[in-house]
């Protein structure tokens, strides 16, 4: 399997957006109770209970986003770490929870995918269009996974979807782009842009009925589909401003 490093092409501009991102995604983690970093959270089972209590709060429940109405924890979670008090608008989890991640793993590799997609992303579509996008595929991601898993009460986190946007929507702007990736054990090649990301896009789609993975693949479906269509759709609006530059003919 092939490890994306970086995007071959350039960019014209700093990605300052993209910088943003990866920055408030590393913060936001080192200050919950899912990093080692949080000492004052407490120590082992303490930490989990709170973890899981914070998870509830401000990660994604398809039931609460499907009905609007925030959901009491569940038995097994009171059982095990007691009830929690706090007031949830669910709407708000749609944004929030695309800054959470469940531990070290998960966000180092969401960020890899952002710095080696987003950057070209951003060089081409600018910065403030670009942010508006990402939110936009996150929140396309979301609520795609609520409705399609419209009761259940097991929280969404991760910056996945609203990446898999970013992912579908270079796959479109830059269709001749090159990816240079890691193949073990110590090939290093550069693959067509369409090559790495549809590779993914594939195995997100065959592991769809893997009933026991902890991963929304549906949620990363509905954010790469969300590219896609943006893409199509800014690229038939602005075709002139979207088709020179570093993405001319390769």
């Amino acid at each position: 399997m092939a490890l994306p490093l970086y995007d071959s092409q350039p960019a014209r501009r700093v990605p300052w957006v993209t910088y943003l991102l990866v920055a408030t995604n590393v913060v936001v983690f080192l200050l919950t109770p899912m990093s080692n970093f949080a000492t004052w959270y407490g120590q082992h089972r303490v930490r989990e209970c709170k973890a899981a209590h914070f998870t509830y709060e401000y990660g994604a429940v398809p039931k609460e986003l499907t009905t609007g109405e925030q959901q009491p924890l569940p038995s097994d979670v009171v059982r095990e770490c007691g009830p929690a008090d706090f007031g949830k608008a669910p709407w708000t989890s749609a944004f929030t929870s695309m800054f959470l991640h469940s531990g070290a793993l998960h966000l180092l590799g969401n960020l890899v995918a952002l710095f080696v997609v987003g950057m070209g992303l951003e060089d081409r579509l600018g910065r403030l269009r670009y942010l508006l996008a990402y939110l936009f595929f996150g929140l396309v991601a979301v609520y795609g996974f609520a409705y399609t898993s419209a009761d259940s009460t097991v929280p969404l986190i991760g910056a996945s979807g609203a990446i898999a946007g970013v992912m579908g929507a270079y796959v479109i702007l830059n269709p001749r782009g090159r990816i240079v990736s890691y193949v073990p054990p110590i090939i290093v090649v550069r693959l067509p842009v369409w090559v790495v990301l549809g590779y993914w896009f594939v195995l997100q789609w065959l592991s769809l009925g893997d009933d026991e993975s902890n991963v929304a693949y549906t949620a990363h479906i509905y954010g790469f589909a969300a590219g896609v269509a943006f893409a199509f759709l800014a690229r038939g609006l602005h075709g002139s401003a979207l088709g020179g530059g570093r993405y001319g003919g390769r």
